[in-house]
């Protein structure tokens, strides 16, 4: 099994490498382009989203209630006719 201090030199070495090369420069262009990409996009941080799906399933809890009440006040009603 290869020694772990020999893997951290070798990724080390790797990346002083790659910082160095045109590859640093593609990665960066790549992550301009997906970031302006994702401007353009209509879309939510996973906060936001968190958020809005516990207003939903409060909203939800709610109606289910209300629908409840709504039922048996119809069901009081019919059996006074």
């Amino acid at each position: 099994m290869l020694d772990p201090k020999t893997l951290e030199e070798f990724g080390n070495r790797m990346s002083a490498l790659l910082a160095n090369s045109p590859a640093k420069d593609i990665e960066k262009n790549a992550k301009a382009a997906l970031g302006g990409l994702f401007g353009k996009l209509d879309l939510v941080t996973r906060e936001e989203f968190d958020i809005q799906a516990q207003l939903l399933a409060r909203t939800r809890e709610k109606l289910q209630a209300l629908e409840a009440r709504v039922e048996a006040l119809e069901k009081a009603r019919q059996g006074e006719q």
